[in-house]
């Protein structure tokens, strides 16, 4: 019996022998929600036989030492961007966007922090010098053979150890150093492109594009500062002279880009940008007891849920006490994540809890309404189950999420200065709940976003499989970047044009000169 059994496993192996030939793939993530969605991407790679190994830094908050689908390589570090350090910055951001015009918020998140940024992507340098310093580390890595890196590039360590070991490269991705990851590999034309930050849309009036270049040259601006005081020195020291750290970023083999054109403007892509836009979601699994229960207990009225996302616990005291009492004049039941003293507003139709099983509500046939920040995560989610917003947005790009769902008749955008006046924010619960057109346009974005030949996390798994097989995806890649600006935007061509068009004219010009000299000394010796 054994022997036949061995047999079988045998013959099963050759007839099959992708299932035993999982890919071995190292993963540099990074925290907050950007790891949610990684770890998702980690857990279906590991479903399909593949070995998972996080390198992590010792000051990590979300990543946990064990896990049942990957392995973890942690770095002693004395510092790095902890949650303290994340609290602070969203702090603040929350402080000064309450008193500012949405320009000077953008200059303060650009340019009045610009220390706090630079100091928090150092943090980062040392934590490659860690990992490339610590040469049993680094044995154990080059021994283990892997396939790739993964890694997502709003972060540096990622793009430099990939460099390092010589390994094709992954992006999890929708931001780089300082903007969204578009603006960086693909061709984004100032004139129908907004900036992250500036409010614009893809429809721009002449002073909206004034204020669109600006704001891009500030982001470049930033971003090159960014990397020559932090990126760059690090490239110099493990990578060699001639290593643009610029440069390394943009060649990876694929972009793996957490949007679709369901909810980002239509704008001009590359060949290496692989759209997974709403990877995370899925159809909606019951609700624990005493929610459904909770839930069933709003009638034919519904139930709305307010989340602010991985960061934001609890918003100013004025302004919760608003949204509580907001709340209680509704006949809907509302389900509120948030932290804190209980409020002194709050009516007996709202829930309070520190975590809820968010997809699986907005997924909820009762389900009226989300009130959100507009992190991408809670956005893409409130497309696929085709359900209305109400935003109000805090810091980063936040805010151009939500106004993208706005332009598309599926949300009302708030900001957080405004939201305690003359009941602002009960007016754009009323106005979401009681005007079809929201939920009628989420509906119509939801049918759009899931009308694909392929899932968009299969989409993913497939190309991360393809640079596996193929190591790398080389001919997918641009050459542009390697480019000097000005044979890039073709300055030389246009200026040895414009010579060679001048010199004709003046060679026209003494042509014709001669001629007529030659016309006029004839005539007089005739006479």
């Amino acid at each position: 019996m054994r022997l036949i059994y061995c047999c079988s496993v045998l013959l099963l192996l050759v007839l099959f022998p992708g299932a035993s030939q999982g890919g071995n793939i190292l993963v540099l993530p990074i925290e907050g929600s950007h790891w949610i969605n990684m770890d998702i991407l980690l857990q279906a790679l590991h479903s399909r036989g593949h070995n998972i190994t996080i390198v992590c830094s010792s000051k990590t908050w979300y990543i946990k030492e064990n896990s049942s689908y990957y392995n973890t390589y942690t770095v002693q570090v004395e510092r790095g961007m902890d949650k303290e350090f994340i609290t602070e910055i969203i702090s603040s951001a929350i402080e000064f966007e309450r008193g500012a015009l949405p320009f000077m918020n953008f200059l303060h998140l650009t340019v009045g922090m610009l220390g706090v940024f630079v100091d928090a992507h150092r943090a980062v340098a040392e934590l490659i010098s860690a990992i490339i310093d610590d040469r049993e580390l680094i044995r154990i890595i080059k021994d283990s053979k892997f396939d790739m890196v993964l890694t997502d590039p709003c972060w540096g360590h990622g793009v430099i150890l990939a460099k390092y070991l010589n390994l094709p490269l992954v992006y999890n991705v929708r931001w780089v150093l300082a903007g969204e990851g578009h603006l960086d590999i693909a061709p984004s034309p100032l004139s129908y492109i907004p900036v992250t930050g500036s409010g614009n849309t893809d429809k721009m009036t002449f002073f909206q594009r004034v204020k669109n270049i600006i704001m891009h040259i500030i982001t470049q601006t930033q971003k090159q500062l960014v990397t020559k005081l932090t990126y760059q020195a690090q490239c110099d020291k493990y990578l060699g002279p001639g290593h643009d750290y610029n440069q390394l970023v943009l060649n990876a083999d694929i972009w793996l880009m957490r949007v679709d054109f369901v909810f980002e403007f239509p704008r001009p892509t590359m060949p290496n940008v692989v759209y997974m836009g709403g990877f995370q979601c899925k159809p909606a699994k019951p609700l624990p007891e005493h929610l459904e229960e909770f839930v069933q207990s709003s009638g034919e009225h519904g139930v709305i849920i307010m989340s602010m996302g991985t960061f934001v616990s609890e918003l100013p005291v004025d302004v919760t006490n608003e949204i509580a009492a907001a709340f209680a004049k509704l006949p809907q039941k509302v389900i509120w994540r948030h932290k804190g003293d209980r409020l002194a507003t709050l009516g007996n139709n709202t829930m309070i809890v520190d975590w809820m099983p968010q997809n699986d509500l907005l997924g909820h046939p009762k389900m009226k309404l989300f009130v959100a920040h507009g992190g991408t995560n809670g956005v893409q989610e409130a497309i696929y189950h085709g359900v209305p917003v109400v935003g109000l947005p805090l810091f980063f790009d936040q805010y151009d999420n939500l106004l993208r769902l706005q332009e598309r008749g599926g949300a009302k955008l708030l900001t957080i200065k405004n939201v305690d006046k003359d009941n602002n924010f009960l007016n754009a619960i009323q106005e979401v709940l009681n005007e079809p057109s929201y939920r009628m346009n989420m509906q119509r974005l939801s049918r759009l976003h899931r009308d694909q030949p392929i899932a968009p996390l299969d989409n993913a798994l497939f190309w991360i499989e393809f640079v596996m097989r193929h190591k790398g995806a080389a001919h997918l890649r641009t050459e542009s970047y390697r480019m000097p600006w000005y044979s890039y935007y073709s300055v030389d061509v246009f200026l040895f044009l414009a010579g060679a068009g001048l010199l004709v004219l003046l060679t026209f010009f003494l042509f014709i000169r001669c001629l007529y000299t030659a016309m006029c000394k004839h005539k007089v010796k005739r006479d």
